[in-house]
């Protein structure tokens, strides 16, 4: 059996090249020309694998859902236009009027938002709990709940929930489980052996490489009925948030260096965290990977000896963050996570900057976090770059 690495970069196409390409080509067009009028009503009535208009399939888009489904032994794969795509087509499509998702405090700002604010108009109500708390977890869903919807590590507070344990309780009452994966790749874990039904990434992250190009993925691993049909036929077509051929192209590139990328900056992370922890302006390191961090034995069992390239540390004050990021010469302040780059940012302020300060407590997002994606530098440079920031006569 092939590795992933390999099958990552030798994933056939699902129809030969007229050229033989060995790069997949883009292809750049909207409407696709048939053989006569019924493979025609046979491509549009889903009776023959074909695309039809280029909103609800493209051959290279096609060709990156290929690739990530032969990586992850999933039954489906389908491309969105960023991840807030993937995440909002995956609740629309188990959810409806009257219904709950059961989740948690402990998401990235505008997915809170999302399932907090806009669902909730559309009556799906929230009911968000600690996921680490099992018994939560099963009191909380009942015969109205749709899904339980988490992030594998939570962004920024680094929460590991026991996947395997509330999709056992979940799969009890009948309920799918949906987990965002962002911060671990799925080369290097497989959710579907824990028990996650649909997985969702941004694959705006680690896979398009180098913060290129935004892109999302909704990972179905065949375990919901009707669940692909929904997205694939009803709100794929309806919504108009298909992935373009462009960013394709250029996430199947990134997919073919994902791994060895990831493990430089996921090797970068822990040696910066184990480093950080012995400088004294810094207050805290949370990083899973550092051996003595509350949540490390289990996402280590779930998701193998990495870690992911996102760590935070909190200082005194929101003051002396700030002027820490005003300080910082190679270190980018910019959002996104898992570019090339280290990019370093004040989560509070901006991701969750309007939110109020009492929601701010109850999300466990403090005023003194900073947050780092490490990127592929060496290591001791962004190190030296972070002293230089802490040590600056004004701060």
């Amino acid at each position: 059996m092939l590795k992933k690495q390999t099958i990552a970069v030798h994933t056939p196409y699902v129809r030969p090249d007229a050229y033989g390409a060995l790069a997949v080509p883009v292809y750049n067009n909207v409407a696709f020309e048939f053989g006569d009028a019924q493979e025609m009503a046979d491509a549009f009535c889903n009776r023959i694998n074909a695309p039809d208009y280029a909103r609800m399939e493209n051959p290279t888009v096609t060709n990156l859902e290929q690739r990530v489904k032969a990586l992850t032994g999933a039954a489906h794969v389908t491309a969105f236009n960023s991840g807030m795509a993937a995440i909002s087509n995956a609740l629309l499509a188990v959810s409806a009027q009257g219904r709950t998702i059961v989740s948690s405090r402990h998401l990235f700002g505008n997915t809170l938002a999302l399932i907090s604010n806009t669902l909730l108009r559309f009556g799906v109500k929230p009911r968000l709990r600690d996921l680490t708390d099992l018994e939560a977890v099963e009191a909380a869903i009942d015969e109205k709940t749709c899904c339980v919807f988490l992030e594998i590590v939570t962004n920024p507070q680094q929460e590991v929930a026991d996947l395997k344990a509330i999709a056992e309780i979940a799969h009890r009452k009948g309920v799918p489980v949906i987990a965002d994966s962002t911060v671990i790749p799925f080369t290097e874990t497989s959710l579907k052996e824990l028990g996650i039904d649909i997985e969702v990434v941004s694959s705006t992250k680690y896979i398009s490489g180098g913060g290129t190009s935004l892109g999302g993925l909704i990972i179905d691993y065949g375990t919901f009925p009707v669940f692909n049909q929904r997205v694939k036929y009803e709100l794929l077509v309806n919504l108009g948030a298909y992935m373009t051929p462009q960013v394709a192209y250029q996430q199947t590139l990134g997919l073919e260096t994902l791994d060895v990328r990831y493990q430089r900056q996921a090797a970068n992370a822990l040696w910066l965290a184990k480093e950080l922890r012995e400088v004294g302006l810094i207050k805290s390191v949370n990083y899973i990977g550092l051996p003595d961090n509350p949540f490390h034995k289990l996402a280590q069992q779930q998701f193998g000896p990495t870690a992911g390239a996102m760590l935070t540390i909190d200082l005194e004050s929101k003051e002396k963050c700030f002027r820490f990021l005003n300080r910082l010469k190679l270190i980018h302040r910019a959002t996104n996570l898992f570019d090339s780059r280290t990019l370093a940012i004040h989560p509070a302020s901006t991701i969750f900057g309007l939110f109020p300060e009492r929601q701010l407590e109850q999300m466990d997002v403090r005023q003194t976090t900073i947050r780092l994606s490490i990127g592929l530098e060496d290591p001791l440079d962004l190190l030296l770059d972070i002293q230089q920031a802490l040590l600056a006569d004004d701060i």
